[in-house]
């Protein structure tokens, strides 16, 4: 598992391990750690020796490790640069090795006036707030327009740590060598997106960190052990049998697609009600049919409501009607439009809301650009509001507990071809298979996210998918994860 650590945590763990240790040892662990990549990007390209390395300069500890890196560089052969955006600041120590090994100081775009094989961005890392100055942008955009691939140091300058937030100008990498831990920007977008590939490099921070981090990133083994497999005992009952209440005379695919989700999610059952009965048996003749109310439709151990359900007044009667269930509830779609606030406050089963930003925004009340920009603080204060578990959709899809304490969760498995009609209805039928199988919400939140993303890319391969092929590769993302 991934996890992440606000600023403010991995600014008293480094205190705590520089408490222990020589003075500059961490540094020089970082700078070392960060001239290693450094050098495997420039071998992929050539060689080290003879290259062309320049280094934006910030002051501080980050502009301070992309010098000893730099000198490091020097000393193996290459040609190293820096270029200082805050001359009276940089690092004395930093500055001194990178001389004495070779090294030069440079000014502005034309440092090399060439060819250049890498530029290293060490101007403000984890310690910025806010966009790069207007001149320092536009320097970035120079050396960034050379096409030389370019590094960031902890972090791309100018996006916000904690946050995943872009307020400004601020790096697009290639790559970014972080140290110690992840940090919160590294794993949400906006700040994500300009991140590049990530390379972890331990310093030996681990010890001082806390138990619980900021943010969890489930791998294929967390997934696996979360996956609920039938015994020699189960029926289709102990498998769990998931509700779904669906679709409408306008969109009769929402009810299909929800309920392929939930089948290819290894539902025991699944009963549907709505009015596309005939379209689901039709598709799917295993589903069990009921004309309505949810409430008399037959024992589940979850529902999911919502998806292409519209706007009437059934629809809202139906999503009253399973609000006031006492079993696991998910809400999606034109349901999150339809349900009552103190509703979903009051319930004591577990409720799952899964909105993309638009209707995230709307169920807090502010635009959709807040919420695209801030996602992290948006899923956190959907949580705290509804007293419910979010999955918040997006390009990186969070999934956030109202416990305090607890980590929000980051799915890595997203792809661009999942903005397709009728994936969301997927992914909530797969959530309420899992969610009536009995995993706590988060868990089964975090599971189908990341199950969704993998079948959506076993379905794409490169090319165009709809939402019913994702649906259909479900089976092959579960073999993933338990192979």
């Amino acid at each position: 598992m991934r996890t992440a650590y606000s600023v403010q945590t991995v600014r008293a763990a480094e205190r705590a391990l520089m408490a222990r240790l020589p003075e500059g040892a961490l540094m020089q662990r970082a700078a070392a750690g960060l001239a290693a990549a450094c050098a495997d990007v420039l071998r992929r390209r050539g060689r080290v020796y003879g290259s062309r390395v320049v280094l934006l300069v910030g002051s501080g500890d980050n502009g301070g490790d992309a010098l000893y890196a730099g000198a490091r560089l020097a000393r193996r052969g290459a040609g190293v640069r820096a270029v200082l955006t805050a001359p009276e600041r940089a690092h004395e120590g930093g500055l001194a090795a990178l001389l004495a090994a070779g090294g030069r100081i440079a000014e502005g775009a034309d440092a090399w006036g060439g060819h250049i094989d890498l530029v290293v961005d060490g101007i403000t890392g984890i310690g910025g707030r806010g966009g790069l100055r207007p001149g320092v942008a536009e320097l970035v955009r120079a050396f960034a327009a050379t096409g030389a691939p370019l590094l960031a140091v902890d972090l791309p300058s100018g996006v916000e740590a904690d946050t995943g937030e872009v307020l400004g100008d601020a790096v697009r990498a290639d790559a970014t060598v972080t140290f110690g831990t992840y940090k919160p920007g590294l794993l949400i977008d906006p700040a994500a997106e300009r991140a590049g590939a990530l390379h972890l490099v331990d310093i030996g921070l681990g010890p001082e960190l806390p138990d619980t981090p900021d943010l969890e990133v489930l791998q294929y083994a967390d997934v696996a052990a979360l996956l609920p497999v039938p015994g020699a005992e189960s029926d289709k009952y102990r498998r769990g049998v998931v509700g779904v209440v669906a679709g409408s005379a306008r969109y009769p695919g929402a009810a299909v697609l929800a309920v392929s989700g939930a089948l290819r999610g290894g539902a025991g059952a699944v009963r549907y009600v709505g009015p596309g009965a005939d379209a689901v048996i039709a598709r799917h003749p295993e589903t069990l049919v009921h004309p309505g109310p949810p409430s008399k439709a037959g024992r589940v151990q979850a529902w999911v409501v919502g998806p292409g359900l519209g706007d009437g007044t059934e629809a809202a009667e139906a999503v009253r009607d399973v609000l006031a269930a006492e079993v696991a509830v998910l809400v999606d779609a034109d349901g999150l439009r339809l349900l009552d606030a103190g509703a979903v406050r009051a319930r004591t089963a577990p409720t799952v809301l899964t909105p993309h930003a638009g209707e995230a925004a709307a169920l807090l009340g502010v635009p959709r650009e807040e919420v695209e920009a801030g996602r992290l603080a948006a899923v956190r204060e959907l949580a705290a509001r509804y007293r419910a578990t979010v999955l918040l959709k997006g390009s990186t899809t969070l999934v956030a507990a109202d416990e305090p304490g607890t980590p929000v969760r980051v799915n890595p498995t997203g792809t661009s071809w999942l903005a397709t009609a009728g994936s969301g209805d997927v992914l909530s039928g797969l959530t309420g298979s899992l969610l009536a199988a009995g995993l706590a919400p988060r868990d089964a939140a975090s599971a189908a996210a990341h199950l969704h993303g993998l079948a959506a890319r076993h379905a794409s391969d490169g090319s165009p998918v709809a939402a019913q092929d994702v649906a259909e590769a479900i089976p092959a993302a579960w073999r993933d994860v338990r192979a």
